[in-house]
């Protein structure tokens, strides 16, 4: 008998409704599918009766990696190791489409590691259909002058276009964790502001909402010195607050930061 394990942040999708809705959200037949976390395989089923053309899952759990390859042979390639390890550039030629339900306790990470690592000359993938805790996809798709806004959709918005499908009760879960999920879908963007180091954005965004209840004025000064033509320039009140501030404007200071 399969158990989650609490350690691995594991909750299997059980409702067969939602499961039926991940899988119709878009054509599967003949693409190259990446599955993060499968568990017991109940997405899995679901996404080889659409017909894809080369299959591959990241499993942690030892135990049901051995469970997947009893139950789908063939059918699936199965990567035992952690996600955050692979070079996903690597595993195939084709970009794929991601579907994941991952682990609360690691998702932005993952999430960030994907974001930090795509570049628009070499997209690994075509779609990202991810599953997260309510509150961390809340965090995701925020937007500026919302209390929920910050580094988490500054970040994501960097490069990605983002929506949410749906939200998901606990109840469609086993075990039943104890706060519900919500379904985000993500596209690579065409275009977005070139950095020399990805970190800088980090490393931005982490001065400007380490307080994010405090004025912009000091971390403001702590990164540029007091540099009022460049407070002029990008048209920033400095009475305001970090969430105040649009993505934009962090992008375009990161650029200005760059430039010391």
């Amino acid at each position: 008998m399969i158990r989650a394990k609490k350690s691995l942040g594991q909750n299997f999708l059980i409702d067969k409704n939602i499961l039926k809705k991940i899988v119709s959200i878009i054509e599967i037949k003949d693409k190259s599918i990446l599955e993060i976390g499968p568990g017991t395989g109940n997405l899995t089923s679901y996404i080889l009766k659409d017909c894809p053309k080369k299959f591959f899952v990241v499993e942690k759990d030892k135990k049901l990696a051995i469970f997947l390859k009893k139950k789908f042979e063939d059918k699936i390639i199965i990567i035992n190791d952690d996600i955050l390890n692979i070079n996903e550039k690597k595993l195939y030629k084709d970009r794929f489409i991601v579907f994941g339900n991952l682990p609360y306790n690691i998702s932005t990470e993952i999430l960030a590691k994907w974001i930090l690592n795509l570049d628009d000359k070499n997209f690994w993938f075509d779609t990202l259909i991810l599953m997260f805790q309510k509150e961390v996809a809340d965090r995701i798709i925020s937007k500026f002058n919302s209390s929920k806004y910050g580094r988490l959709s500054i970040l994501t918005n960097w490069k990605l276009n983002v929506d949410k499908i749906c939200d998901i009760k606990s109840s469609s879960f086993f075990p039943k964790p104890k706060v519900d999920s919500s379904l985000l879908i993500f596209k690579p963007k065409k275009n977005f502001h070139q950095f020399k180091n990805p970190k800088n954005l980090e490393k931005i965004t982490r001065v400007f909402f380490n307080q994010r209840r405090k004025k912009l004025k000091t971390p403001f000064n702590v990164l540029f010195k007091d540099n009022i033509e460049l407070q002029n320039s990008l048209n920033i009140d400095l009475n305001l607050r970090p969430h105040n501030l649009s993505q934009e404007i962090y992008y375009k200071l990161t650029e200005e930061y760059e430039k010391l």
